[in-house]
């Protein structure tokens, strides 16, 4: 069976990666520029990457990394500013978009790896052992990012005024 195409597998892979990219960003802008420069990074090893087993979970890995990168340049460079949301709230469905937009900020608020570690585990569904791997750490460490970020989410939560987190 011969490997997938850069194109097939875009075509077929695309819009996953780009809501995990959603996830770890938080905009949809910055996640359609991050699953970009992911893709502009893999296509000239595409022929290498095509042939591993999880060719997936290789970009996969890349797109958590430049987001890494790209968090840690930017803690340095720029002012953090509000989202501003370009979709009106229907008024019946004023407080999920409520709970959402704060689901949000508590979200934003954790260190790059915290946030990977849970967008890994509760978006894209990794075990330990897989996040370890996208992350390039052991899984102890994951389970310590994990609770820690868990623990900061929930002393936020009697201020934020949300639902209880898993």
């Amino acid at each position: 069976m011969q490997p997938p195409t850069i194109e097939e597998f875009v075509a077929a892979r695309g819009e996953a990666l780009l809501r995990g990219a959603l996830m770890l960003c938080g905009s949809p802008h910055e996640a359609e520029d991050l699953v970009q420069a992911v893709l502009a990074k893999v296509y000239p090893r595409w022929a290498r990457i095509s042939t591993l087993d999880q060719p997936e979970a290789y970009v996969r890995k890349v797109l958590v990394h430049e987001q890494l990168r790209r968090s840690r340049r930017r803690w340095r460079r720029e002012l953090a500013m509000p989202a501003v949301h370009a979709e009106p709230a229907a008024s019946d469905d004023t407080d999920a978009y409520a709970s959402r937009d704060a689901a949000w900020s508590l979200l934003a608020g954790l260190p790059g790896r915290q946030r990977a570690v849970l967008v890994l585990r509760y978006y894209e569904d990794l075990s330990d052992p897989e996040i370890a791997t996208v992350l390039g750490c052991r899984a102890s460490t994951v389970r310590s990012q994990a609770a820690r970020a868990l623990a900061t989410l929930r002393a936020a939560l009697p201020t934020m005024h949300t639902e209880a987190l898993p």
